[in-house]
């Protein structure tokens, strides 16, 4: 049976808008000419003339949050505890390398929300209509991506400010049964800071700031944040795969996401 590949994920890329100003990456090229050195030095009086044309190899230097390019959140960068809504209360919350590996590649479930404004705050009725649309029931460690505004204007002006956002409620219609990874492109799962922070200028209401993340505080679960080409994507009928880097102890660490198809 053939398989088809089909890259969820964004590049680690320099000099486009991909996180807010200050936070975005950093990645320096050092060419074949310029590392000669850096080879010369295991073998005491080679030059670079005695190198193939000269060269030597080619290095990427990059300085790196877990958080920039297409990653994953781990519940420990939501808050200290999860499940606090579960049997047995709070516990400690997981770190990315504590992740089940089995839960990485599983059945994908694609909800579009492109046509939801800016900022806009995702509820649970929100996601029950959209799977009643799709005509799909969630199963049990189904990975669930959310296609979003901000999907179409990775790397342009505008958009860390783009696309919807999950709610604490939505986020936890999905976490109550039973989905332990979701995902969005959008910069991050919540809607963006810059539209809440006007919502919490005229409410004064804590409970909205990083509603969605918070969930996490009472069931913890796993978001992929900065996902590709989901609108090439199917409502379902396709896994998908998003081993994370194993970073010890860390919030997040990033992946290369991928929905397979069979045929």
């Amino acid at each position: 049976m053939a398989r088809r590949y089909v890259d969820l994920s964004v590049p680690i890329e320099a000099d486009i808008e991909s996180d807010p100003p200050g936070s975005e990456p950093k990645v320096r090229y050092i060419n074949h000419q310029e590392s000669w050195k850096g080879l010369a030095a295991s073998f005491p009086g080679l030059t670079q003339e005695d190198l193939p044309d000269g060269q030597g190899w080619a290095v990427e230097v990059l300085q790196l949050s877990t958080h920039n390019g297409t990653h994953m959140d781990a519940p420990w960068h939501f808050h200290a505890t999860q499940d606090e809504a579960l049997p047995g209360g709070g516990r400690r919350a997981e770190t990315i390398d504590e992740l089940p590996l089995d839960w990485c590649q599983r059945p994908g479930v694609k909800l579009d929300f492109r046509h939801f404004a800016d900022g806009y705050v995702v509820t649970a009725a929100d996601v029950e209509a959209e799977l009643a649309r799709i005509g799909y029931t969630l199963k049990a460690f189904d990975i669930v991506v959310i296609n979003t505004a901000a999907g179409g204007r990775y790397g342009q002006k505008g958009y860390v400010a783009s696309g919807c956002g999950m709610g604490r409620e939505a986020t936890l219609y999905l976490a109550e049964r039973g989905v332990k990874i979701v995902g969005t492109d959008g910069w991050s799962w919540d809607a963006p800071f810059v539209h809440t922070a006007k919502r919490w200028a005229e409410t004064r209401d804590p409970k909205i700031i990083w509603e969605g993340h918070k969930a996490g505080r009472e069931i913890g679960y796993y978001q992929i944040e900065k996902l590709a080409n989901l609108d090439t994507l199917p409502p379902f009928g396709f896994e998908i795969s998003c081993f994370p880097v194993k970073i010890k102890a860390a919030g997040a660490g990033w992946i290369r996401a991928v929905a397979i198809f069979e045929s």
